[in-house]
């Protein structure tokens, strides 16, 4: 009896606490990989006759199987699994798989895959995406620190609930940062350097259009990224890009309240931006950003 809630329980060698399959929330079917929610969003751009400028999918993480309870013998090792002849599958190093899960992690959340709430296991999320729980683990870690979930004691992880309160703080922050910088750049970057970002913001109403949450976010970014860049502040994109992406998780029952429409809108600012840093018009650059960052995809 002893020895089969031994095989039950996978010990964290980071943690030291376990993750219990039967006492963590199941895997909702409707969870799906970065790459499978790109699929299904460029999907139904095929459908509309829309062509979509998305990343190349992460392909489906592969890796080697361990003798059971091996698992964390050693930690932060995971040897590749070798793919049969002919089968066309990757064959993924351990960096780049850890790399792909938290990827596909951070994309389910702003597609609202995770459920806020909800805990979710390490080893049954590895085994929906055919890797073992380490690398799921460390992702899961990596998501702790950025507040996208907390550790639940011999359970796994929960997803962070969050409310309006949070959404108005983060909103702020981003204003206090953005605002003035963008303001300074209005008044020093020339117009033909503001010009080369008209790609960006066109290829984020594209994005928009497909009324996907994760393609929208992540085009969303790559844009106000750009445009922070021009200041030449290494931090300050790393600061400005962490409070960006915690503006776009989703709240609690709120996933699907901003539609397409609102999408489209959201990413037709940027062209608007643009316009109006490229005439210096400081008044119209300072609604526009300081709105702007209240809203989240």
């Amino acid at each position: 009896m002893e020895q089969a809630r031994s095989r039950r329980a996978e010990v964290s060698a980071e943690t030291g606490t376990a993750d219990v399959r039967a006492q963590a929330a199941p895997m909702p079917s409707q969870f799906r990989s970065a790459d499978e929610v790109r699929e299904r969003c460029e999907s139904a751009d095929r459908a509309r006759g829309e062509h979509t400028h998305s990343e190349v999918p992460i392909p489906r993480p592969r890796v080697a199987d361990r003798p059971h309870g091996d698992e964390g013998s050693r930690a932060g090792e995971e040897a590749p699994r070798e793919a049969p002849a002919g089968s066309g599958r990757h064959v993924v190093q351990r960096a780049s798989v850890r790399r792909q899960i938290l990827d596909a992690l951070r994309t389910a959340l702003v597609a609202g895959e995770l459920t806020p709430g909800e805990v979710y296991s390490a080893p049954v999320l590895g085994e929906r995406f055919g890797v073992s729980a380490t690398p799921v683990r460390e992702a899961m870690q990596q998501l702790a620190l950025e507040g996208a979930v907390e550790v639940v004691p011999n359970r796994g992880f929960r997803v962070v609930v969050r409310g309006a309160r949070e959404l108005a703080e983060l909103a702020e922050i981003r204003a206090l940062i953005e605002v003035p910088v963008v303001l300074r750049l209005a008044r020093t970057v020339p117009g033909e350097r503001w010009a080369e970002l008209r790609p960006l913001a066109e290829a984020s109403v594209r994005a928009a259009s497909s009324g996907c949450r994760a393609t929208y976010a992540e085009s969303d970014r790559a844009f106000h990224r750009a445009v922070l860049a021009l200041a030449g502040n290494e931090q300050l994109l790393r600061i400005a890009e962490d409070l960006h992406r915690r503006a776009q998780w989703p709240l609690l029952g709120g996933s699907a309240a901003r539609g397409r429409a609102d999408l489209i809108a959201d990413a037709a600012e940027h062209s608007t931006l643009l316009d109006a840093l490229i005439a210096q018009d400081l008044t119209v650059v300072q609604s526009l950003v300081r709105g702007h960052s209240t809203g989240t995809p």
